[in-house]
């Protein structure tokens, strides 16, 4: 799910409907609007060099250890 605003109930009832259309194909990580994601690429850098302590670059860098921990990869803690 990306370009997600908690904000409104649209939002909400999209990502109620994929998990329940999809249950087994979603990833839990939710990817939000953000103004620092929008604002990375012109930057050309990405998100976790532009603002790492975003909620964007959050919220990607646990979408990424979702990824690896499904494909068998051992993910230790990271704090940063």
């Amino acid at each position: 799910m990306t370009m997600f605003d908690g904000r409104t109930k649209l939002s909400n009832d999209v990502v109620n409907e994929v998990r329940r259309h999809f249950p087994e194909h979603v990833f839990e990580a939710i990817i939000p609007r953000s103004i620092r994601l929008a604002e990375a690429p012109s930057y050309g850098q990405p998100i976790s060099s532009y603002a790492p302590s975003s909620t964007g670059a959050e919220a990607y860098a646990s979408l990424a250890r979702e990824v690896l921990v499904g494909d068998g990869v051992q993910v230790l803690a990271f704090q940063a």
